[in-house]
This record gives C-alpha cells, sequence and structure tokens, in this order.
C-alpha cells in the first residue's frame, strides 16, 4: 500500500455545532491518493482533518470509487473520480484565497449535530456565499478517529518529530563547524590586513612629506618665471602699440584720400541711376499700355468664341427644323387629309427661316467687320511692339555700362524681355485663332447654302400642295351647292314628315356653318395664315407632326374646322375630283350619306 501526499496545509474553517455559538479554528487538511494492488489495483482518496494545538483532534475519510459514484449521484457532481481530487483542491485554494476578507464568497464550515465535537460524526461543507442565498458545492462526512487511529496519528507525528529533530541536529553540528572555521580565517584576514594597513599608513605619510617639499620648490621655480615672461611681455606690448599707432595713423590718410574719391564716384553713379529709373519708368508704362491692349485683345477673342458657339447651337437647331420639314413633306405625300394643314405650316417655318438667314447673313457680316478690326488692332500692336523692342535695344546699349555697378537692375530687363517673348507669343497664337475663325466662317456659309437649296425644294413642294388646294376649294363649291339644293327640297316636303323635317333642319345648319368656315380656311390659306390651320390641327387631329410649338400660335381670325365629318371628304360625291389614291372605300361613302342626307 502505497500513499502519494498531494495536499497538506492549515485552512481557517467555521465550527458549527447544535445550539452553539459559531466560532474559527485553524485546521489542517492533509489530502492523499492510497493505491492499493492486492487482489486488485484501486486508488482511494484519503482526507485527515487533523489541529497543530490540540493532538487528540482527528477525523478521517476514506472514498473509493464505489463510495464517490454513491456520493456523485446524491450531490450531483459532474465530474470524474479521477478529476474530483484536483476539483477538490481547488475549492480550497479558493477558499484560502477569501479567508482574510470580512465577507468571503467561498468559505469551509465543519458542522456538527453535537454540541461540541466529542467524537461524532462532522459534514465539511464548501459554500459559496452570493446576496441571494448559501450554496453548498461539496459536503463530505469524516467520522472521528478511534483510539486506536489516534495512537497511530500521535506516533507517527512523534517519529516526523523525531526525523526532523535529528535532522536539524546535523544541521546544527553543520553550521557550527562552518562558522568555526570562518571565524578562524576571519580573524587569520585581520592580522594580515592590519599589519598591511600599519606599512601602508608609513609610506603615505613618507610620500606626502615629499610631495609637499617637491611642490614648494616647484612653487617658487614658476613664480620667478612668471614674473620674467611678464616684464618680457609688457616690453613687447609696448613696441606693438607704438607700431600699430603709426599704422593706424596711415591708414586713417588713405582711407581718408579714398573716400574723398568715392563720394566722387557715388555722385556719377547716383545721376546714371535717375536717369536708369526714369528709362525703367518710361518702360514700365509702355508695358502695362501693351498689356491692357493684349487683354483687350483677349476678351474680344473670348467673345468671338462665345459667338461661335451660339451660331453652332443655331445651325443645330436649322438641321432640326430642316429634318421637321422633310417628315412633313413625307407626311403630305402620304395623307391627303392633312394637306391644308401642313402648307400653312410650311409657309410658316420658310418665313421664319428666311428671317434666321437675313439675321444670319447679318451675323455673319458684323463678325468680318469685327475680325477686321482685331486684325487692324493687330497690325498696330505688333509695329508697337517692334518699336519697343528697338527701344529696348537701344537702352541695353546703354545699361551695358551700368550692369557692373547695378545688378538688381538687370535682374528687372531681363524679367522685362520675357514678358516681351511671351506676349510676342501670345499675339502670334491670336492671329492663328482669328485664322481658324475665317476657316469657320467659310464653312458656315458652304452650310448656308445648303439651307437655301433645301429651301428651294420645299417651296416646290408648297406649289403642288396649292394645286391640291385649288382641286379641294372646287369640291366644297361643289358640295355647298348639293346642300342648297337639299334644303331646297326639304322645305317643300309635306307638315306630314315633321319629325324627318326636323332632323333635316340640323344637318344644312351644319352644312351652313360648314361653308362659312370653309370659306375663311380659304381665305386664310390665301394670306398664308399658317399658326391658324397649325392650331386647328392641333385641337382637332391632336398632332404637330414633329414641328415646335411655337408655330402653332393661336391668331384671332383662326376658325376651327368643326360640323364636317372626315368622311365627307372621301365620299362618293368627291370621286371625280380625287386622284386615284384618295378614293374612298363604300363602307366609307356609306357613312358620309346616312350622315348628311337622313332621308335618302
Amino acid at each position: 500500500m502505497a500513499a502519494e501526499r498531494i495536499f497538506d496545509r492549515a485552512v481557517w474553517v467555521r465550527v458549527r455545532g447544535c445550539g452553539c455559538e459559531e466560532r474559527r479554528l485553524n485546521i489542517r487538511v492533509n489530502i492523499e491518493l492510497l493505491s492499493i494492488s492486492n487482489p486488485v489495483h484501486k486508488k482511494d482518496l484519503a482526507v485527515r482533518l487533523t489541529d497543530d494545538t490540540d493532538p487528540f483532534f482527528l477525523y478521517n475519510l476514506v472514498i473509493s470509487e464505489e463510495d464517490f459514484q454513491s456520493l456523485k449521484s446524491q450531490q450531483g457532481l459532474l465530474v470524474d473520480f479521477s478529476a474530483f481530487p484536483q476539483k477538490f483542491i481547488d475549492l480550497l485554494q479558493q477558499c484560502i484565497q477569501e479567508q482574510n476578507k470580512d465577507i468571503p464568497r467561498f468559505l469551509l464550515q465543519l458542522v456538527s449535530s453535537a454540541p461540541a465535537l466529542d467524537h461524532t460524526p462532522v459534514s465539511l461543507n464548501v459554500v459559496e456565499t452570493n446576496p441571494f442565498k448559501h450554496l453548498t458545492h461539496l459536503s463530505l462526512k469524516f467520522l472521528p478517529g478511534t483510539d486506536a487511529e489516534i495512537k497511530k496519528f500521535l506516533a507517527s507525528c512523534l517519529k516526523c518529530l523525531k526525523e526532523d529533530k535529528m535532522m536539524l541536529e546535523e544541521k546544527l553540528k553543520k553550521t557550527e563547524e562552518d562558522l568555526t572555521r570562518q571565524l578562524s580565517y576571519t580573524q587569520q584576514s585581520l592580522s594580515e590586513k592590519s599589519r598591511e594597513l600599519d606599512k601602508l599608513k608609513s609610506e603615505w605619510t613618507s610620500y606626502t612629506t615629499a610631495l609637499s617639499s617637491k611642490h614648494s620648490q616647484e612653487l617658487t621655480s614658476e613664480k620667478e618665471r612668471a614674473l620674467q615672461a611678464q616684464t618680457q611681455y609688457q616690453q613687447q606690448h609696448e613696441q606693438q602699440k607704438k607700431e600699430l599707432e603709426n599704422l593706424h595713423q596711415k591708414s586713417i590718410q588713405q582711407l581718408q584720400n579714398r573716400l574723398s574719391e568715392l563720394e566722387v564716384i557715388n555722385k556719377d553713379l547716383t545721376e546714371r541711376r535717375y536717369k536708369g529709373d526714369s528709362t525703367v519708368r518710361e518702360l514700365k508704362a509702355k508695358l502695362s499700355g501693351i498689356e491692357d491692349e493684349c487683354q483687350r485683345a483677349k476678351q474680344e477673342v473670348l467673345s468671338l468664341r462665345r459667338e461661335n458657339t451660339t451660331l453652332d447651337a443655331e445651325c443645330h437647331e436649322k438641321e432640326k427644323l430642316i429634318n421637321q420639314l422633310q417628315t412633313r413633306v413625307a407626311v403630305l405625300e402620304q395623307e391627303i387629309k392633312d394637306k391644308d394643314q401642313l402648307v400653312t405650316r410650311t409657309k410658316e417655318v420658310l418665313d421664319a427661316t428666311q428671317e434666321q438667314k437675313v439675321i444670319l447673313e447679318e451675323s455673319t457680316e458684323e463678325k468680318q467687320r469685327h475680325i477686321e478690326k482685331l486684325e487692324t488692332t493687330i497690325k498696330s500692336l505688333s509695329a508697337e511692339l517692334l518699336k519697343a523692342n528697338e527701344i529696348i535695344k537701344k537702352l541695353q546699349g546703354d545699361l551695358k555700362t551700368l550692369m557692373s555697378k547695378l545688378k538688381l537692375k538687370n535682374t528687372v530687363t531681363i524679367q522685362q524681355e520675357k514678358l516681351l517673348a511671351e506676349k510676342e507669343e501670345k499675339l502670334q497664337k491670336e492671329q492663328k485663332e482669328s485664322q481658324e475663325m475665317g476657316q469657320s466662317l467659310q464653312m458656315k456659309e458652304q452650310e448656308v447654302c445648303k439651307l437655301q437649296e433645301q429651301l428651294e425644294s420645299t417651296i416646290q413642294k408648297l406649289e403642288e400642295s396649292k394645286q391640291l388646294l385649288k382641286t379641294n376649294e372646287n369640291v366644297i363649291t361643289w358640295l355647298n351647292r348639293q346642300l342648297s339644293e337639299v334644303q331646297m327640297a326639304k322645305k317643300l316636303d309635306t307638315p306630314a314628315s315633321a319629325h324627318a323635317a326636323g332632323r333635316a333642319a340640323a344637318s344644312p345648319l351644319g352644312m351652313v356653318q360648314l361653308n362659312s368656315q370653309l370659306s375663311k380656311l380659304s381665305q386664310c390659306s390665301d394670306a398664308h395664315t399658317v399658326p391658324a390651320a397649325g392650331h386647328a390641327a392641333n385641337k382637332e387631329n391632336g398632332d404637330q407632326l414633329g414641328l415646335e410649338s411655337k408655330y402653332f400660335k393661336k391668331k384671332d381670325d383662326s376658325i376651327p374646322l368643326r360640323g364636317l365629318s372626315q368622311n365627307t371628304l372621301n365620299s362618293e360625291y368627291l370621286r371625280p375630283y380625287l386622284p386615284a389614291k384618295a378614293q374612298p372605300s363604300p363602307k366609307a361613302a356609306g357613312t358620309l350619306a346616312s350622315a348628311y342626307f337622313p332621308g335618302s
């Protein structure tokens, strides 16, 4: 049977008895693992509670694997027997850490059913305190030791004490021997070092006396040398002083002569400086004027660019208008119903394009004049720049004599030359831009020629549409005659057909309105009133056919075309006056007859 000690430490335990106050005891907890090999290899956990002050205080607990299984099921433990000793030790260490606090979180309780611990069974509880309640993590029951166990425990304690005593005695003997040896050694070393000290003291005193005598002799010799050197230095200083005074007087005379010469030179230089300042001021004034003229030229160039952008935008708008006109012409060829309206619109567009053409011609003339002005200003600027360059060359010849004495002025003139070169480059760029403007104007003139050709083609199509309008007017006059005849025939009918006459009376009134409206419409078409037809087409048909809203403004003399159905133009009465493509179908003819001739 072998025992392995795992834990052996004193812990403060709170002892609670039946009907007694709680008290604290310092109890030693000893935990050992007992391994038994006969007849089967087993391991038991032995826990022993003792008190160092009371040798008869002994409680034992031996837990085998079978006992641990019952303990695990009773107290709801989650660890195995192999891990239980370490977990128990961890709980004891937490109790040791918290034992010095006023309100410890973990504590050990020794609970007894008797009022005192008089050989009665005891339970050791590991308790965790929280604000709500006391939680017992583990509760182990210990049995008090019997007389034989107490005797064995006391015998083991005596044996341990004797072994400790023997060990201590051996240690004492060894330490006494070591200390005696060290004492003898230290005494010998002290005697030797005291002798060495005496020798050193005697040597030091002799050395100090010799040094003091040497230093006194050296001080006297050095004082004599210092006095001799002082006398020599005074003599040399007086000689140098006399020489320096003579040299100073000579240098003062030379400097006075040079001052007079420099004053004369300074006067000449100041006069030349004033002349140079005046010339520089004149050049600065000329340069400022040239810079102002260059800025004006730049502004004019920017305005020309902006006008070019506006012209490009107008050209794009004209192209859009031309595309719209082309779509309108296609619609005129395809649909006969809307030819009247399209003719008036194309006339208005033609007037607008002619006005825009006139405006474009005027703007091109103005731009040409403006370009000529710019060219004249550029020529004048170039002539002035040439004059300025000649003046600068003359001034450079005069300034070369002053370059050695006026370095600051030289830097100013160099900067002015750089500015002039930059301005010349800017003038060349402006000339190139003016040439580009001329080329762009030529391109725009070519575009105007193309627009004129397109206008001529649209005028031809307008003449064709006028011819179609004339045929439509003939058809309308014939319809008016037919309506008047029908109206006269209805008036001669008997009063028996009053209801039919009422229906017939409604249609002639519509026809009279149609007659008046058609006559006005023909007048409007002769007078080229495009907006009226455009407005009527917008209200009746709801289609602008690709034109902008400015061509459909309503005028005061416009009358919308109402009262006449679209089928009337396709009736069988209009077939002799219409082309082959526009012949109406039989259904359309029937609807027209039933709408305007209900008696038939």
